[in-house]
């Protein structure tokens, strides 16, 4: 296959931006680019006009949870803590329709967000309910999207000082063997992969120091990396201190858990020493303000991040957290929230989208095919209309895609290959993944009932 986009102004993110320009696509790898005046023949190419449209690198999600698209809209008012309380019983509920659904909903909302990769922590495996990675996978794959699904796992349930209750953790034997099966499985560390696996201990608060510890060995044996969530709350970094006796990132630097295989989700509650040991080491963050504000998490402090030299990347978090978020519009959430905080200097539209793209593909460790524009790198590209009866009173094309809501999405390349064209999927019937998504949610409360959980305050009467 081979493609010729015409007429773009062009955000490589590397390099200077084109003003009306060309990009050459030759199997799933960007050839050639450059401005108008010097575009090529490129006889027999496929040609798409992107006049009018803005060209940017794909945007990488960094930290998800997509089974809880099947969860949205509940507790609504309540901290992290309380949150997950209220909640892991009804996941406990979750089985392989429901993950798969959710998958495919959430995945093919991201994709109509400009996302062309995203990560998944998925961390819940009730037991006796089928093969939930295998069900979001094959969601994956449908879509088309690029996938870094991180095995996840609890074992540190309430009967050991944990948060979440006993019913939704596994033993540390069983998630060994589970987590190295899924790399062996799954993981493709070739160039143009689609398919990546990493390793991936929930949190501090449910997670024993030996799983810690034996995951990261396993991660590294194995050559893929590592996530967990971090310094989220000041409820962790409370339940850390009185139950470890040291804060979130001094425990995760002492069990081995900072590096530059490495990458934690929030990092909202970091000191300066924190910021510099992230730094040093190079492990990521995956910011994800959207999530943060909406359990009243904090802000984190992502401009005093990237000026010490910190990677940073964005991250929708899981959707019963951040509720139909997509991922361009976390861009503008880190821009306005660092600027809340610090000032209107503090980040640009250009760092956003450098944050949502090259920051991203750090993380992942895909740094070198993904999340800039250039030749050799893949083909995964967002075209974002900015010539509308609104967008177009922005003379900037990148202010136009970050400082307001999403651009119309003219087209999504993955690879090469169209998964989103003027704001539809291409890949999957464009209505039904949206109803996949309303059946899993429908399909686990539905569920959550007939185990007997009996519904918070906060949480809607589920009988239907």
């Amino acid at each position: 296959m081979r493609l010729l986009i015409e007429n773009a102004h062009i955000a490589p993110v590397a390099g200077p931006e084109i003003e009306r320009g060309w990009i050459l696509v030759d199997g799933d790898r960007i050839t050639a680019l450059g401005p108008m005046d010097r575009a090529p023949d490129a006889a027999g190419a496929t040609r798409i006009d992107a006049t009018g449209c803005l060209a940017t690198p794909g945007l990488v999600n960094t930290h998800h949870h997509l089974y809880q698209w099947a969860s949205q809209g509940l507790a609504q008012n309540a901290t992290l803590f309380e949150w997950l309380v209220a909640l892991y019983q009804v996941w406990a509920a979750m089985d392989a329709e429901v993950a798969g659904g959710a998958a495919m909903a959430g995945l093919g909302y991201l994709a109509l967000s400009g996302c062309t990769t995203s990560s998944d922590h998925h961390y819940v495996f009730p037991k006796g309910r089928g093969d939930l990675l295998a069900a979001e996978i094959e969601a994956a794959r449908a879509l088309g999207i690029r996938f870094h699904p991180a095995r996840g796992s609890m074992d540190r349930g309430q009967s050991a000082g944990g948060l979440p209750p006993d019913v939704v953790v596994e033993e540390l034997d069983e998630i060994l063997a589970a987590t190295a099966d899924a790399v062996d499985a799954y993981h493709d560390p070739s160039p143009s992969s689609m398919l990546r696996i990493a390793v991936a201990p929930c949190s501090p608060f449910s997670v024993s120091g030996e799983l810690m510890t034996e995951a990261a060995r396993l991660a590294r044996d194995k050559g893929v990396r590592l996530h967990t969530h971090l310094a989220e709350t000041l409820d962790e970094e409370e339940h850390c201190l009185a139950q470890l006796g040291m804060r979130p990132v001094d425990y995760m630097d002492k069990l081995g858990w900072l590096g530059p295989d490495v990458w934690v989700a929030h990092a909202v509650h970091l000191s300066d020493a924190d910021i510099a040991k992230l730094a040093a080491t190079g492990t990521g963050a995956a910011h994800c303000p959207s999530s943060n504000g909406r359990l009243g998490a904090g802000i984190a402090r992502v401009s005093e991040m990237l000026r010490r030299g910190a990677n940073v990347g964005l991250g929708v978090d899981g959707s019963a957290s951040s509720e139909l978020t997509g991922l361009a519009g976390e861009m503008r959430q880190a821009l306005l929230f660092q600027r809340a905080r610090y000032g209107p200097a503090a980040l640009t539209a250009r760092q956003a989208l450098e944050i949502a793209t090259l920051g991203g593909a750090r993380n992942l460790g895909r740094q070198d095919d993904l999340g800039t524009l250039e030749p050799g790198k893949l083909a995964d590209l967002a075209l974002w209309r900015v010539d509308g009866p609104f967008t177009a009173a922005v003379t900037d094309p990148v202010c136009a895609l970050v400082f307001g809501p999403q651009p119309p999405l003219a087209r999504l390349l993955v690879g090469g290959r169209t998964l989103v064209e003027d704001g539809e999927l291409r890949t999957v019937p464009h209505d039904a993944a949206g109803r996949a998504g309303a059946d899993a949610h429908r399909r686990l409360l539905r569920a959550a009932r007939e185990r007997g959980f009996a519904a918070s305050r906060e949480l809607p009467d589920t009988r239907m």
